[in-house]
């Protein structure tokens, strides 16, 4: 029996505030959502559909095919529990364990790590003769544990590495934004694909990377070589082969008119964002330039969005500097993006209020452990005047 084509349980994974994202696209791809909870969906599918969620999602952190649910109270019933599956018919030769484990007998989650590890080797030297190798690389098959309280599940995690970072980015830069995330604060706006999608302030590029992929429907898929699902017995390259052609063919080749724009002051800043366009193979369709974020190009009667994620005054004394800064943005936003939405992202509620514009919604995210907001704002063309901020809620 191939996992590769029987139907099982899969948990599709991603960072808190990503689930209504991910439940879209995982419904865009033609799949029921058997049930969504704070930090991923559930659904159910073969490994081969990991295969096609795993190349197509763009704001998920992991795919995890279950392989069975057990009772555990301490870490000797994990290791009773996984020696007996069938080892030799699923894992080749290396395998990395992970886990996610809350259970009051471990005060480390590496011991849990090292029972199930155990409990495969054993398991495999007896059935093969032979021990396979392990280590804390993620560039094999991957084996996860989740443990809550006296209930584990184990999965085959076919990801591996997280797909939440997409594979093009080689230069982080500072402070970079997570590719998933960057992605779904995009697909969070009201932008049409098509109009201009204006982003000042880019740093390393990732926005303005993301905005492109995503009006030429260009996926994860494309930028990664290597998932964990290709190192288990019974994997068919036919069928990854088929969803890579398929990635291919769904790629829009060319938007009429779009126009993608980034600026930065730094000199290093648009360096790093160019090279990351060029490894992404977007670079001359990104029209990058060093410029203070005011003197930004805004085109004129195309109705696009303007998009900055701005600094949030993380240091001590950086925010007194930053109101400056955040007001500038509004004055930009009112003086040269008429017509346009204008977003910001942003960790700092009160700097937020120096925009001096009424927000339209606040888009609740997290970037890493930090509380965010994407503020939205319609900016009016003409003559009618943007009331003034009100008291950022959530």
């Amino acid at each position: 029996m191939s996992l590769y084509t029987t139907k099982g349980y899969i948990t599709i994974t991603c960072n808190k505030r990503l689930t209504t994202y991910v439940e879209q696209e995982v419904r865009d791809l033609g799949f029921e959502i058997e049930d969504v909870f704070v930090t991923g969906v559930h659904i159910i599918g073969t490994i081969n559909d990991c295969i096609k969620l795993n190349l197509n999602l763009r704001c998920a952190s992991q795919v995890l095919y279950s392989l069975g649910q057990f009772d555990a109270v301490n870490a000797d019933d994990i290791y009773k529990n996984i020696v007996r599956y069938p080892w030799e018919d699923l894992l080749k030769d290396y395998f990395s364990i992970t886990s996610n484990v809350m259970n009051d007998t471990i005060n480390n989650s590496m011991f849990a790590n090292l029972r199930v590890k155990d409990a495969i080797v054993d398991r495999m030297r007896e059935a093969t003769g032979e021990r396979p190798s392990t280590g804390s690389e993620l560039n094999g098959a991957v084996i996860h544990l989740f443990w809550k309280n006296e209930t584990a599940e184990v999965f085959v995690d076919t990801s591996g590495d997280s797909i939440a970072r997409h594979g093009y980015r080689k230069l982080p830069g500072r402070a970079p934004m997570l590719e998933a995330l960057a992605a779904a604060t995009i697909l969070a706006t009201k932008w049409d694909r098509k109009s201009p999608f204006v982003n000042p302030m880019c740093g390393s590029g990732t926005l303005a990377i993301e905005a492109y992929l995503i009006a030429t429907n260009q996926r994860p898929g494309l930028f990664r070589i290597n998932y964990s699902f290709m190192h288990l017995q019974g994997y068919d390259e036919a069928v990854y082969d088929k969803e890579m052609q398929l990635l291919d063919e769904q790629t829009i080749e060319d938007v009429p008119g779009l126009r993608i724009i980034a600026t930065d002051i730094s000199d290093m800043a648009i360096e790093t964002a160019r090279k990351n366009a060029i490894a992404a193979g977007v670079a001359d369709k990104i029209e990058f330039s060093v410029c203070d974020f005011a003197d930004t190009e805004v085109p004129e009667g195309a109705a696009g969005i303007m998009f900055v994620n701005p600094e949030y005054g993380e240091r001590l004394g950086e925010e007194t500097e930053l109101e400056a800064t955040y007001a500038r943005i509004g004055d930009f936003m009112k003086q040269k993006c008429k017509g346009y939405h204008g977003y910001i992202f942003t960790g700092n509620m009160e700097l937020a209020k120096k925009i001096g514009l009424k927000t339209k919604r606040r888009i609740e995210f997290y970037n890493s452990k930090i509380d965010c907001r994407l503020m939205e704002y319609e900016l009016y063309e003409g003559t009618r005047k943007a009331p003034k901020e009100e008291t950022p809620g959530a």
